[in-house]
């Protein structure tokens, strides 16, 4: 997956078509990633024990839900728009991401 952690990217379909913001978590399994503040759900969730005297606080909790990975777009840091992602290797020898839009390399 060219998509990591800490990247800036842009949702190019669904709900939140347009809206950008940071990878905080990628699922590889199931090919899907958290992005901030987009994708938000609420969940209606119980009290629970947590292992001592005191329990996890019930109510509504309001968080990310992971969104596919086929339905985001890296944001370039040099343009600031969204670009595909293209692997090679640097004359090191290391493999390493470039963009396809500008043809650099990403950090």
């Amino acid at each position: 997956m060219r998509i990591k952690v800490g990247d800036k990217v842009q949702v190019i379909a669904g709900n939140y078509k347009d809206a950008r913001g940071t990878v905080q978590s990628v699922h590889l399994k199931t090919s899907r990633v958290v992005i901030a503040g987009v994708n938000m759900v609420k969940k209606h969730q119980k009290p629970r024990p947590t292992g001592g005297r005191t329990q996890a606080q019930g109510g509504i909790i309001e968080f990310e839900a992971p969104i596919s990975v086929s339905n985001v777009m890296l944001v370039c840091p040099d343009t600031d728009e969204p670009t595909r992602v293209g692997v090679r290797k640097n004359d090191d020898g290391q493999t390493v991401r470039f963009s396809k839009k500008s043809g650099k390399d990403i950090g």
